[in-house]
């Protein structure tokens, strides 16, 4: 048989081994959990840091499947009307207290409650509301860590005051109704203050001052005659056009009153 120089064809075959060998992903959700419980100890190490013992007390209970948290009603219409057959004084209060004599709502372990009911109210953020959509339209919430702030703002169609001058409107006065009865149901106290749009330079002399000034006295005075109490005014203040909403200093969106209910837990 004849030689030839045609050196042999060799086919390798390489065989592909899935998960990538010890480079796989099972280390990534080692890690992951990892990060997770160490972000959760540093989260624990601030809130013990962060909070009051009452504030502390608050929490625990509420992890714990021993108390009942929810005092929130069904609505039913049956015998008891949509309550648990739990009565009111066996429930735990994560808050604010309802004082069963007037109403109102005392200091517990955190205002977040009670910031949040009234939210509710005055914004119809909890469904149907007794307040109009037209005064709706004027009122603005937001809680900082001064307290619940209460906005309330003039629109082009709806001034709440005459025009130059701290004489209410009906629509302030409707208002004004309407805040009395949410701040009712705290004890918290109260800062009012007033804000003005900015004036035209070609203005020979400036009235924002004393405009706002009297605005922020006015409104306290409505709201002392609806019933807040006047020990619970903490500070009544104009602030002019310093604080400015929006771009336009001019807007009449500028003119408006801010409530605040001052945190009282500590």
């Amino acid at each position: 048989m004849a030689k030839t120089n045609e050196r042999p064809i060799i086919i390798k075959r390489r065989k592909v081994v899935g998960g990538d060998g010890h480079h796989g992903g099972a280390w990534k959700v080692a890690y992951a959990d990892f990060v997770t419980a160490m972000m959760a100890f540093f989260m624990l190490m601030w809130l013990l840091n962060a909070t009051t013992e009452k504030q502390r007390k608050g929490i625990a209970d509420y992890f714990s499947p021993t108390i009942p948290i929810n005092r929130i009603s069904g609505g039913g219409s049956g015998a008891m009307g949509g309550d648990s057959v739990m009565a009111e004084e066996d429930l735990a209060f994560n808050g604010e207290v309802p004082d069963r004599a007037t109403g109102a709502i005392e200091a517990g372990d955190s205002t977040a409650a009670a910031f949040a009911q009234i939210e509710e109210m005055l914004t119809g953020s909890g469904g149907e509301s007794r307040i109009a959509d037209d005064l709706l339209a004027h009122i603005v919430t937001r809680v900082t860590d001064e307290g619940l702030i209460v906005e309330l703002f003039s629109l082009p169609e709806a001034p709440l005051f005459r025009p130059g001058t701290e004489e209410p409107t009906d629509v302030l006065l409707a208002l004004t109704d309407v805040v009395e009865e949410a701040f009712s149901l705290v004890r918290n106290d109260v800062a009012v203050g007033a804000h003005v749009a900015a004036e035209p330079i070609v203005i020979a002399r400036p009235s924002v001052w004393p405009i706002s000034v009297a605005r922020a006295e006015r409104m306290h005075d409505l709201l002392r005659r609806e019933g807040i109490a006047d020990a619970r005014f903490a500070r009544v203040t104009g602030h002019a056009d310093r604080e400015l909403y929006g771009i336009d200093p001019l807007s009449i969106r500028n003119d408006r009153i801010e409530l605040v209910l001052l945190r009282s837990d500590g």
